[in-house]
């Protein structure tokens, strides 16, 4: 069986490479780029399966199927996504049975796919891949879609909150709160998980499960304990802003 790893971390790609080979399988190339991908597969047969990052150092990945599509040579490996992005977006995966793996990888889901996929192979029922359906659920939207304006109730009147007004957002006892530059909070009717795919991630970007900063409202960034950051905010005091520990390096990124 021909396998192939499409990510442009190397470390990671490495990592999984060792995770598949745990469980006996070989994979024979490493790929990191849009443009290293199309060269190979210009110059060798499709693999059987294919782990595939969404999002790589040139482009997304889908770049790649399309340019094969455009030669009328389309790419019918089996593909294994693996991403960081949250499962709520990736729900529609399910719909057309198409396996996917959350950053960082769980062994035992990795193996779970595989098994998923060797029934399937075996069977020859491998899913087509549906570039096209596929591609909706993670092209960004464009700067118009993002949300501007939160309404929220009060009593019995409706305010209106731009985001250009929000110092950070936050999740508490099963309930989702705005916290304003006025200092003020107001419960909403949304979880993080919706707001991470309807806010700009120019602007905002989800530090933990429990808060989502606008890099706006940053007022100071502290080295934490256990290699975190503590994020200092001009009016929130509830509690402490901590960076997770495994979103430290993608918000350093972030931040430029």
């Amino acid at each position: 069986m021909h396998i192939i790893i499409i990510e442009d971390e190397k470390p990671a790609a490495r990592l999984l490479q060792r995770k598949v080979e745990k469980l006996g399988l070989k994979v024979h190339t490493l790929l990191h780029s849009v443009e290293e991908a199309i060269n190979w597969f210009n110059v060798h047969p499709h693999p059987e399966l294919i782990f595939l990052d969404i999002q790589l150092s040139d482009g997304l990945s889908f770049e790649i199927f399309e340019y094969f599509k455009q030669k009328d040579q389309p790419i019918k490996s089996a593909i294994i996504f693996t991403t960081a992005y949250d499962e709520y977006a990736l729900k529609a995966f399910k719909l057309n049975s198409i396996d996917y793996l959350l950053k960082p990888i769980d062994e035992d889901e990795l193996e779970e796919a595989i098994s998923k996929f060797k029934t399937q192979h075996q069977k020859n029922t491998t899913p087509p891949f549906d570039i096209d359906a596929i591609k909706k659920m993670f092209i960004p939207p464009t700067e118009k879609d993002f949300k501007r304006r939160f309404s929220v109730k009060i009593g019995q009147q409706l305010k209106v909150i731009l985001v250009e007004d929000i110092e950070c957002i936050y999740s508490e006892n099963k309930g989702t709160y705005l916290h304003t530059k006025e200092n003020r909070s107001y419960l909403i009717d949304s979880t993080l998980e919706v707001l991470e795919q309807e806010l700009n991630p120019k602007d905002f970007y989800r530090i933990s499960r429990k808060y989502i900063v606008p890099l706006s409202s940053i007022k100071e960034i502290q080295v934490h304990s256990n290699s975190r950051l503590k994020i200092i905010l001009p009016t929130y005091n509830e509690d402490e802003v901590i960076v997770a520990r495994e979103r430290v390096s993608d918000f350093k990124e972030w931040i430029g």
